[in-house]
């Protein structure tokens, strides 16, 4: 069943807030991709960040006041220089990376701070959606969903190929009386084998599991209280200690690392028993690998993928980013070809996911300019 466009129930604007999450490496991005400069930063799919795009998305739907972006100390100095229109207050700096519960955790209890009845959006910062009018229209839906109905809401994508690299959620029901064409979720299913991934494909009944959520801040920390009873303690702990409106970095640095390390979707959403989906109108791609990101990138003749000047002899099937170097590929077909001035990666382009394990390593090796 689709999402229907309806404004019953509209959330006013001052109660809406987004949370981006911006903490990943994006290891899989390398040798673009670092430590310091990762893949949210980067300028894959567009002339702006991934991070950026994302804010952008978001205007339509969210004072710039109320988008908080969670990420990590490293670069934090940098979101803030990358986000000018939004409150330095509102980018929170993770001492240490724990997951994304206890990322989603804090900022709703910075957000239930400002405002006891907040609705709020979480989408990942390095996502690419498209339209932006069907990315609203759904945005705007679960959020008076999330608000109306007290429940957990994730965004379901309808799946166009047997991907073995999401997870799936399978829902079927209709929540309440259909109108709003959320669904509510039968059960979450861990990222498939090929033949299962083929059998939720046939069977219609099952979405990718896209990793963005619509809820109130009161009820996914009543949620987390249920579920993750230890990450909530240590989350009331941080919260009591709050002076002037903030938690000091003192408290944060030594609070956040005893949270546990566990993510929204295993430790709430699995367990949840008021998690609903809403199938998205929106194309959507995580593009999680070089190969993934090159399909938004124009294509010659021959299937070779480039944003840059390129020259391709009897060669077929290539990627090439190469920040503006030109490059000459001949006889060549199916590889990878990314350079970063520093380093380069060659690999065929059936394994970019294994781009990972040359991150692993370089840290093996102590190569701490690469990573």
């Amino acid at each position: 069943m689709a999402a229907q466009s309806t404004n019953r129930g509209r959330v006013p604007r001052r109660l809406r807030y987004a949370v981006i999450m911006a903490g990943g490496v994006g290891s899989r991005f390398w040798p673009w991709s670092r430590a310091d400069r990762p893949k949210q930063m980067l300028s894959l799919a567009a002339s702006r960040s991934m991070l950026a795009e994302t804010v952008e998305r978001l205007r339509s739907l969210v004072d710039p006041g109320n988008i908080l972006v969670v990420t990590s100390q490293r670069i934090g100095r940098e979101v803030r220089r990358e986000l000018p229109s939004l409150p330095a207050r509102n980018v929170l700096c993770e001492p240490v990376g724990r997951n994304t519960a206890p990322c989603i955790g804090w900022a709703a209890l910075e957000i239930l701070h400002r405002e006891r009845n907040a609705v709020m959006v979480v989408l990942p910062a390095d996502h690419v959606v498209k339209p932006r009018r069907a990315f609203a229209a759904d945005v705007d839906l679960a959020l008076a969903v999330a608000a109306r109905e007290r429940v957990l809401v994730t965004f379901g994508i309808r799946p166009t190929y047997p991907a073995t690299g999401y997870g799936y959620v399978r829902a079927t029901r209709p929540l309440g009386d259909g109108a709003s064409g959320a669904l509510v979720v039968d059960r979450f299913c861990e990222k498939p084998s090929r033949a299962r991934a083929r059998r939720f494909l046939a069977a219609g009944a099952y979405y990718w599991n896209s990793g963005m959520f619509a809820w109130r801040a009161d009820v996914v920390l009543e949620a987390i209280a249920r579920h993750l009873p230890e990450l909530a303690s240590g989350l009331q702990r941080m919260e009591a200690r709050r002076s002037r409106g903030r938690i000091p970095a003192t408290v944060l640095s030594r609070a956040f690392g005893r949270l546990p390390s566990v993510s929204i979707d295993y430790g709430v959403m699995e367990k949840a028993r008021n998690a609903v989906l809403l199938p998205a109108r929106f194309e959507w791609s995580d593009i999680g690998s070089w190969a993934a990101v090159a399909e938004l990138w124009p294509a010659d003749e021959s299937g070779n993928r480039s944003r840059d000047r390129l020259i391709a002899i009897d060669a077929a099937g290539n990627v090439v980013a190469s920040q503006g170097k030109p490059v000459a590929l001949v006889g060549v077909e199916g590889l990878v070809v990314v350079d970063a001035g520093d380093a380069l990666l060659v690999c065929p382009r059936r394994e970019t996911e294994r781009v990972r394990e040359v991150v692993e390593e370089i840290r093996r090796r102590g190569w701490k300019d690469l990573s």
